[in-house]
């Protein structure tokens, strides 16, 4: 397993908690409203509140599922080799964002149950409570539905910040690791160059050799050339 391994689950992880986002928030207007359509509810067969029940199961169960299938890519992401403490704070990430969504849906349903076991005393007690108790909760409705996309953007906005951070961390990893490279390099050719002091001093005299024989060729030929001169003009 490798880095491609590692990106096909790191995807696998966002694409499941951006379901499970959507799923807890469906989640909670279900528990939420609930109690409207219990309040709501006049005929003996009482067939509303049952609908709202038997959604709100299938959604708890589809969510656990979800949340252990999300826990079970968190492992097999944390099974392979890391690279450095990039990935780790990513994994960490993962993990924090499981946690978060876990205790958000067990906030969910213990909400449900206390409502539903409210709801259930008022009705025993014959009194006119559950008409009273809908009227704040649909005026409620509005403004939790603004808290869950506001709390969706910051959720987005964080995703793509720690992104971001995790990509600047792997690009400093990368140019700390061609730095050590660099350094080797220059370590290595010091090291060749302070073995080898004869060879260099050897390139220098024949480098001083050859310029003194170049001197001395273009003197003789300088003297030649003037003998010649004489010797045309006599």
């Amino acid at each position: 397993m490798g880095s491609s391994d590692w990106d096909a689950l790191r995807k696998q992880a966002r694409h499941l908690e951006n379901d499970i986002d959507l799923k807890l928030i469906a989640f909670n207007k279900v528990g939420t409203g609930s109690s409207s359509l219990n309040s709501a509810a006049s005929s003996p067969s009482d067939t509303s509140p049952l609908l709202g029940d038997h959604v709100f199961e299938s959604l708890s169960l589809e969510i656990e599922q979800m949340l252990d299938k999300l826990s079970n890519i968190n492992e097999k992401m944390a099974e392979i080799p890391g690279t450095g403490a990039a990935v780790m704070h990513v994994l960490q990430r993962h993990r924090e964002i499981l946690h978060g969504y876990r205790q958000e849906y067990l906030k969910i349903q213990a909400n449900h149950t206390t409502r539903m076991e409210r709801e259930e005393l008022l009705r025993g007690s014959g009194l006119g409570g559950t008409t009273s108790l809908s009227s704040p909760s649909t005026s409620g409705l509005s403004r939790r539905d603004m808290y869950l996309k506001e709390n969706t953007h910051l959720h987005n906005s964080s995703s793509m910040v720690n992104d971001q951070i995790s990509i600047a961390m792997e690009t400093k990893e990368h140019l700390s690791s061609q730095r050590q490279h660099m350094k080797r390099f220059q370590t290595r050719m010091h090291d060749i160059s302070n073995r080898f002091p004869m060879i260099s001093s050897l390139i220098q005299r024949i480098n001083i050799r050859k310029r003194r024989e170049s001197l001395i060729l273009g003197g003789v030929i300088g003297v030649c050339t003037i003998l010649l001169l004489l010797y045309a003009f006599h």
